[in-house]
């Protein structure tokens, strides 16, 4: 998200889900939408059958390639590559929006050189992707007013997120997409409240409202506000804390044992700890080994906000009371800071939202109890008399200008080679979510995938006399796991695909997870070498 940020003054969904249904163009890339976020798949369908065009750009076949009108398999990791060279092309043939670059936009002249060495056959070269089926997807995005992009973790979960997400801001810009209805950049989010906890300061170098830690000017607000002095240094990435550097932690609502990008190494820092506190509602991975387990309450048991994707804050509202001895989260984190020597005394989550508020003018200012209603309210909210904002930048950027970023493509951290010859991609599935530590013991849901798999095409297992349903050996650089292979022509020859959710299939055993963004410490979860075998027994 630091590329958004860095492009747009925000790092959220520039519009809203339902302008998606009024999109001339919607550009779907890294994202396997009607698996991860299927309420937003269906405003897709919806568009479509509006006469929207659909372009999907996916290392797989997944289940919207089937409704786009043109559909294109890329190699893992060569994303700035094809945006480069849509960019090309729209230049070339002059499809850009020079008014709005003009009158909006700066650094254009050094964007329009950088890509100008991206050629159809260049690119292809790169990503795999034909010329004519590059030419057609320039040509539809930017010839059908206007144009959403929608793209996922299959941008961000690279060495080059940052860059990916930049090229997605500048393709968008070129086309004059971005302040407009319909348009924009539109991040999915991964979990339903990921927006909420950044807006709220749930990174290491911001509080609330993305205001900065190391800003003297905010940092004394917020001291003076909490009475305490707070420190000026931004404390630590998920990368960093696994260090081996820390003696305790607290984890709250989290299964780094299994979603942790070094499996390994992870497991081996758990051990040197001195104290691990889990928050949670069942007894996850993590939790299994904490030293203190605290019992959280779920949603249905408390009050509060999200913010969602389209940064729309809403109301929970309680329908239970908590079961058993279980709290909600605010409860629980207070009473341990009032035994830690800090009291805090907020008396409801709405006293907590209130001073939220008063102390984010920017986006949340207006906001309160009331005016969140049923339906909530999509920030920036600056005032009590704002209605909230459908889509950001509609005259000028929050930066004041957007800008364009000259960028040129890089290779994933590991590539295939003679001894690891396949590719390995990693993501979710339609029936679980994350580590599975709800929808796993939903049995509903569970019936739907109870084990692991490896997604592998024909064609490979042929090669190692495989056949659906075979155990295979998977192995890395970082080490091996066994797994039943799913045999499906979703993915290509020379590609491999695991699931996140299992616990007895731990994907992260194999992952790249030494690299990762040098901005945004986003490790590579989506591109890594591996070789496959039949499981002897």
């Amino acid at each position: 998200m630091a590329g958004l940020a860095a492009a747009f003054g925000s790092g959220a969904m520039t519009n809203s889900v339902a302008d998606i249904e009024d999109a001339g163009c919607i550009f779907i890339i890294g994202s396997n939408t009607t698996a991860c976020h299927p309420l937003i798949a269906r405003r897709v369908i919806r568009a479509k059958e509006k006469g929207a065009k659909l372009i999907v750009a996916d290392p797989r076949n997944i289940q919207l390639s089937r409704f786009a009108d043109v559909s294109v398999n890329h190699r893992l990791g060569s994303d700035v590559a094809l945006l480069n060279g849509m960019m090309h092309i729209i230049i070339k043939n002059g499809w850009h929006d020079v008014d709005y670059i003009a009158a909006r936009t700066e650094d254009y002249d050094a964007l329009e050189k950088s890509v100008s060495a991206y050629t159809p056959d260049k690119v292809s070269a790169i990503t795999g992707v034909e010329p004519k089926d590059l030419e057609e997807i320039s040509r539809l995005y930017a010839t059908n007013s206007p144009g959403s992009l929608l793209y996922a973790m299959g941008i961000t979960q690279h060495t080059t997120g940052v860059d990916n997400v930049k090229s997605c801001c500048n393709l968008a810009m070129l086309c004059g997409y971005v302040g407009v209805h319909g348009g924009g950049v539109n991040p999915l989010r991964g979990q339903n409240n990921v927006q909420g906890a950044c807006d709220m300061g749930g990174l290491p170098n911001v509080f609330t409202g993305y205001q900065a830690v190391a800003d003297d000017a905010v940092r004394k607000k917020f001291s003076d506000a909490w009475g305490a002095d707070l420190p000026a240094t931004p404390g630590l990435t998920i990368t960093d804390m696994v260090e081996g550097k820390l003696k305790g932690l607290y984890v709250i609502g989290e299964n780094p044992k299994l979603s942790d990008p070094d499996w390994n190494h992870f497991n081996h820092a758990l051990k040197n700890l001195d104290f691990l506190v889990v928050q949670e509602l069942f007894l996850s991975e993590t939790a299994q080994v904490a030293d203190v387990v605290l019992a959280g309450a779920s949603v249905a048991e408390k009050e509060g906000t999200f913010t969602n994707t389209e940064r729309r804050c809403m109301r929970i509202r309680k329908a239970i009371d908590p079961i058993g001895r279980t709290l909600p989260d605010w409860e629980i984190i207070c009473r341990l800071s009032t035994a830690m020597g800090y009291p805090m005394a907020y008396n409801s989550p709405e006293e907590i939202f209130d001073e939220m508020t008063a102390l984010t003018p920017k986006s949340y200012a207006g906001m309160t109890y009331g005016r969140i209603g049923l339906d909530g309210l999509q920030w920036p909210c600056s005032d009590k008399n704002h209605p909230g904002t459908p889509y950001l930048h509609k005259d000028q950027f929050a930066r004041g200008k957007g800008k364009f970023f000259a960028l040129d493509y890089k290779d994933p951290a590991e590539l295939p080679d003679e001894e690891y010859p396949y590719f390995l991609t990693t993501g979710r599935m339609f029936a679980h979510f994350h580590t599975g530590t709800m929808t796993r013991i939903s049995p509903h849901l569970d019936v739907e995938q109870k084990t692991g798999y490896v997604d592998m095409n024909p064609v490979d297992a042929e090669k190692i006399e495989v056949k659906d349903g075979d155990i295979v050996v998977l192995s890395s650089r970082r080490g091996d796991i066994e797994a039943p292979a799913r045999l499906t022509r979703s993915v290509k020859p020379g590609t491999l695909f695991l699931p996140i959710h299992f616990g007895e299939v731990p994907t992260n055993v194999l992952t790249n997870a030494e690299a990762f963004d040098p901005l945004a410490k986003i490790p590579e979860f989506k591109v890594g070498a591996v070789k496959v075998a039949k499981l002897v027994i």
